[in-house]
């Protein structure tokens, strides 16, 4: 893997948002479009690997009305929920930021290996771990207080109770940012996480306003039309 850069926590680049959360990475690995890390509002977007149809075409509907405003949508590039959030911002030319559970030479899942070229090309993709350091277990909590770090808020598409998607929400959380969560049946299982999201205090999301009205909060001056 070439023309990655390398930054520390004391680089002029390094992203404001990340150096207030507990345990800040030190050093940021960069493959592609360095500048997007000044860019903001940032949204994280998480979610099950095995979503619905339905789970699918929420995303539409939430996320393609708010690539007008050039918000940058940040996931983990996992299968499922991660994955097509980068995919529906790469076809809306809206930038995207990948954060990685491993290091660039080793690409997972398998299976997003064009995905990760699609994104290094014009977007981000980021990782605390250095190039030949392959993923563990335990890199994929660690990565996900980057995800919610660099976002003002973190929106849950869909999820199940015990889902590995609510440690993002709990970084989140201790970060002090937005968590908002799409409702679902109560008969469905994957939507069972959201709901008690829902319950415990997140914002229910039933449009992009919901979000957007958020983001305005956070960040009044820095919407792109």
């Amino acid at each position: 893997m070439n023309r990655f850069q390398v930054i520390t926590i004391f680089n002029q680049k390094y992203p404001s948002s990340l150096k207030v959360i507990p345990d800040p990475p030190l050093v940021l690995y960069l493959h592609g479009d360095s500048t997007l890390l000044s860019y903001s509002p940032n949204l994280s977007v998480v979610g099950t690997r095995h979503p619905s149809v339905n789970a699918l075409s929420i995303m539409k509907n939430l996320l393609i009305p708010l690539f007008q405003y050039k918000l940058v949508i940040t996931s983990g590039m996992a299968i499922g929920i991660d994955g097509f959030a980068h995919q529906l911002a790469l076809q809306h030319q809206s930038p995207t930021i990948a954060v990685l559970g491993g290091g660039f030479d080793h690409i997972y899942p398998k299976e997003h290996q064009s995905l990760y070229q699609q994104i290094s090309k014009e977007n981000l993709i980021i990782s605390e771990y250095p190039p030949n350091q392959p993923p563990q277990k335990y890199h994929f909590p660690e990565r996900n207080r980057i995800i919610s770090g660099l976002s003002f808020g973190t929106l849950v598409i869909e999820a199940k109770k015990r889902s590995g998607t609510l440690i993002t929400v709990d970084q989140a959380l201790e970060q002090g940012k937005e968590v908002f969560a799409v409702p679902g049946s109560i008969l469905a299982e994957t939507s069972s996480g959201c709901n008690q999201l829902i319950q415990d205090g997140a914002k229910l999301v039933l449009s992009s306003n919901d979000i957007l009205e958020e983001c305005i909060i956070h960040h009044p001056n820095q919407l792109k039309i």
